[in-house]
């Protein structure tokens, strides 16, 4: 296999594991994260003025980032294709983190000023999922994917 060829299977990789992350992320936050790890996600939900530095809720960095560093250091000798799928969970762990903390829940002061069709319909969709105080009636668990109907408003 040529140099160029093992350089763009592992920009698949990392691709492919990116976008499989907002799957595992849907799914975690909805069945884990609105069930039976609700005790850790439920100060998130919570309508506080006062902006704290951390929640309870900052627990699953570390539990969503442990694969994602455990991966890396077993590919990195070789930079095997469990590097490249650990990178991918990486990448998608700090586009969360900006995402979701920063630009949503504005918890630094970069990214004020974006504005676009997207990302208006990305906070929407968001402020949607937060009118719920509780772990039921849930809606919109993803980051990146929008509802078509928060794109049209």
């Amino acid at each position: 296999m040529s140099f160029m060829m093992g350089v763009l299977i592992n920009i698949v990789i990392v691709l492919i594991t990116f976008l499989l992350m907002e799957c595992v992320a849907w799914l975690s936050h909805k069945y884990l994260m609105h069930g039976v790890l609700w005790f850790f996600h439920e100060d998130h939900h919570q309508h506080n003025t006062n902006i704290k530095p951390f929640e309870r809720n900052d627990f699953f960095f570390l539990l969503f980032a442990t694969p994602g560093i455990c991966l890396l250091y077993l590919g990195l000798e070789f930079f095997s294709i469990p590097f490249w799928i650990g990178l991918g969970i990486t990448i998608y762990g700090i586009a969360y983190f900006v995402i979701h903390d920063v630009f949503i829940h504005r918890r630094l002061k970069w990214l004020r000023n974006i504005d676009s069709p997207y990302f208006r319909a990305m906070r929407k969709a968001h402020k949607a999922h937060h009118k719920h105080f509780n772990k039921e009636d849930g809606e919109c668990f993803g980051m990146l994917w929008v509802p078509l109907k928060y794109l049209k408003k």
